[in-house]
């Protein structure tokens, strides 16, 4: 069976920086993309950004480029994100998913076969 469990999520004042990670176990040698989104109350999942599994080659929606960094540890199959300069906008239920689907990721929730339980992003103004 394969998981993902985020963990990292807090309260943060804006500008402050957080880094969540996303532990997998299971069949993970079948990941190959992995990715992290957010929910925020009232809106649609969005793609935050993705990360390959060689190279690796990373992709970053345009509001985060420059403050999120993903990063990932294929031997402790975990993948980061750390973000920094946060804003108030920037909170939401951040999300970890992976796919065993190579080329490079796309950026909907459709390209991710599995997907973590999330964890809650706070940040105060």
């Amino acid at each position: 069976q394969v998981q993902l469990v985020e963990s990292g999520g807090g309260l943060v004042q804006a500008g402050g920086s957080l880094r969540l990670s996303c532990a997998t176990s299971g069949y993970t040698s079948i990941f190959y993309n992995m990715a992290w989104f957010r929910q925020a109350p009232g809106k649609e999942r969005e793609f935050v950004a993705a990360i390959t599994r060689s190279v690796p080659i990373t992709f970053y929606e345009d509001s985060v480029k420059g403050r999120f960094i993903i990063s990932r540890d294929n031997g402790k199959n975990t993948i980061y994100l750390q973000m920094n300069s946060l804003k108030v906008e920037d909170a939401a239920v951040y999300y970890c998913a992976a796919t065993g689907r190579s080329g490079i990721p796309g950026n909907s929730a459709e390209s991710f076969d599995y997907w973590g339980q999330g964890t809650q992003v706070t940040v105060s103004s």
